[in-house]
């Protein structure tokens, strides 16, 4: 029997980075100049709700962000004050300068994104008298799915998969719990219990064969994107016995019986004892007639005595 789960939901990896992190990392000689992306986020009214723009890196990437104030002011100026922050850093002080023709200002910074540190949310903060603010959440992709609890059975086998939508990793890596230590699973030292499939594509699976008690635990699969970091997920697999699904009604057999037994020994017990005390009946009632022949004589002397 072969059950398959597709789409495990993902989370931000924290953890030190692995081998094939590290290989990401020394293949910088191979990298071409960083691409360049612009980006632009439009302000057309005064609000507490921050205008959103999302970016998605998969490499290192020099993105020029444009901030635009589309708004009336009172009094008109030629340029606003503005500040831009990394998270909470100021990172830049500036003057938004307003275009000729048209009642907009504008505001621009050049990020260059080289590795993990530098991602993160870029705001354009208006220093006007109402809250006027633009955010970029630079990020690597999303793993897209929902979490999945995984159940099986011994000797069969089992399919995880991981997929990151449009964009390709650099990699893929999976991982298994060993105890209380993280490992990676390499299909290539044990072939006959792991089979990984493709490593170079959006989608990648994960195949345990022959399932045992053992197997049991937590797996998780890491898209590693290069120089930027890593997301992963988290599927936990129980495997089961075949007696697993008999376990509930062996219980109420149980049951059962013992109360069938309960049953049987209480019919038994009354049995017994009836014919005691028919016995005991018997023995009143005898004696009850000796008592009363006892008395008829009694009153009989009495009454020759009387004469």
């Amino acid at each position: 029997m072969l059950l398959q789960y597709d789409d495990v939901n993902f989370a931000t990896s924290t953890k030190a980075p692995s081998k094939t992190t590290e290989d990401a990392k020394e293949s910088t000689e191979n990298i071409p100049a960083l691409a360049e992306m612009k980006y632009n986020v439009t302000i057309k009214e005064f609000s507490t709700k921050v205008v959103v723009r999302n970016i998605t890196l998969v490499q290192p990437t020099v993105l020029e962000l444009l901030c635009t104030l589309d708004i009336n002011l009172s009094p008109d100026g030629a340029t606003i004050a503005v500040t831009w922050r990394m998270g909470n850093t100021t990172i830049r002080d500036d003057n938004a300068t307003k275009d000729e023709h048209q009642n907009i200002w504008s505001t621009q910074y050049l990020a260059e994104i080289k590795n993990k540190t530098q991602l993160g949310n870029y705001t354009c903060v208006f220093k006007t008298k109402q809250k006027a603010e633009g955010r970029f959440d630079v990020r690597v992709p999303e793993i897209g799915g929902k979490s999945k609890n995984l159940i099986s059975y011994e000797g069969d086998s089992v399919v995880m998969s991981c997929n990151s939508g449009e964009y390709v990793p650099f990699d893929w890596v999976w991982y298994t719990m060993n105890g209380s230590e993280e490992v990676v699973i390499n299909d290539t030292l044990r072939p006959e219990k792991y089979q990984v499939s493709p490593k170079n594509l959006s989608i990648t699976k994960l195949k345990v064969l022959d399932l045992m008690e053992k197997d049991e635990g937590f797996y998780w699969c890491e898209a590693i994107f290069l120089q930027l970091g890593e997301r992963r997920g988290k599927a936990s697999l129980k495997v089961l016995t075949y007696m697993a699904p008999l376990k509930p009604f062996l219980a109420i057999a149980a049951e059962v019986i013992i109360l069938v037994a309960l049953i049987f020994s209480y019919e038994v017990y009354t049995k017994k004892k009836e014919p005691v005390a028919e016995g005991e009946k018997e023995f009143e009632q005898t004696e009850q007639l000796k008592s009363e022949d006892s008395n008829g004589v009694e009153n009989s002397t009495a009454r020759h005595r009387k004469v």
